[in-house]
């Protein structure tokens, strides 16, 4: 067994990350998107890393892993007392992490090092890496402007219809050291896109300079599972933002998004009809059960995910 590196964001795409950590273990780096990322009342809050990290410590809550279990919001509660926000209402342990994560890039630490050592401190072995030390935010191109994710999706309750997405300062981004030497490991096993919104979750992540050619040259086999099932998303907006953008909501159509990057690609039971019409497009397709609702179901998808990549390795040696 080698390692294995994830790109991930998202409940489902945390989920995912948390079986391959019950197989994997240390041998496991996520790199997570940072494109969502916001600052309110003063305070850098990364959604993304935020719940992988509290999915990977058992910290999450079940009904609502972006947040830890036994939240309240006290704090938020008083603030509106004295005129603060009302749109925005967070869990006071949800606060912990943006305030320390604030206060220590005040020190000019980097966010992937802040990163790793909340892992150390919260018994992570996995590597949870951001995509970038440098500051990546998406923006959704709407009908009536631009406006930024966090907006998109708190404010404006993502009913705006999109037209397209910005990815702001990707162009000048750098990928770290971590994230290539994970890339880069001679005992690399597979790299696993997860179930994510390919557009604003996973695409910032593959717009870092250097990130899909570091991928095209891995040694390993890059597999991506689908978050559409039966021409829907379970959580999020990727099926309403497929549509909006002149795309059918489907799994094909998310295949196709990665076309070229990837080697294979898993598709619910649901959708196995429609698996032919994705390998025409040169991509292996694995039929499987992608709707994790338990832990078990998390570690068997995370297994047939990898056992997967395996198989496409061997035939690759095969052929050669």
């Amino acid at each position: 067994m080698g390692t294995v590196v994830a790109l991930t964001g998202q409940i489902g795409g945390a989920k995912l990350v948390d079986g391959l950590y019950r197989l994997r273990g240390k041998d496991l780096a996520a790199i997570v998107n940072t494109g969502d990322d916001y600052d309110h009342l003063t305070l850098r809050f990364s959604p993304d890393i935020d719940t992988v990290l509290y999915v990977l410590s058992g910290m999450a809550s079940p009904a609502a892993p972006w947040e830890p279990a036994g939240e309240s919001q006290a704090l938020f509660a008083t603030l509106k007392k004295f005129g603060g926000p009302e749109e925005l209402t967070l869990g006071d342990k949800s606060l912990a992490a943006p305030l320390l994560r604030t206060a220590w890039l005040a020190e000019d630490r980097r966010l992937t090092a802040i990163t790793l050592d909340f892992c150390k401190q919260l018994g992570i072995g996995a590597r949870v890496l951001p995509m970038s030390d440098d500051m990546i935010r998406t923006y959704v191109l709407t009908e009536d402007g631009e406006v930024s994710f966090q907006e998109y999706f708190t404010t404006l309750a993502c009913e705006p219809v999109v037209k397209g997405f910005h990815y702001a300062g990707a162009e000048d981004a750098m990928l770290t050291p971590e994230i290539s030497d994970a890339l880069d490991s001679e005992d690399l096993e597979a790299v696993v896109i997860c179930p994510s919104n390919p557009y604003h979750t996973i695409r910032p992540i593959l717009e870092v300079p250097g990130m899909r050619e570091i991928m095209r040259k891995r040694r390993a086999p890059v597999i991506a599972v689908t978050p559409i099932i039966g021409g829907r998303a379970l959580k999020g907006t990727a099926g309403k933002i497929m549509t909006e953008l002149g795309h059918e909501a489907s799994a094909r159509r998310v295949a196709l998004e990665y076309l070229k990057l990837i080697d294979g690609f898993v598709v619910d039971t649901a959708d196995a009809a429609g698996a032919d019409d994705i390998r025409a497009s040169g991509i292996e397709v694995l039929v499987a059960n992608t709707v994790m609702r338990t832990v078990e179901d998390r570690t068997a998808l995370a297994s047939a995910v990898l056992g997967f990549a395996h198989s496409i390795r061997e035939r690759r040696l095969q052929e050669a």
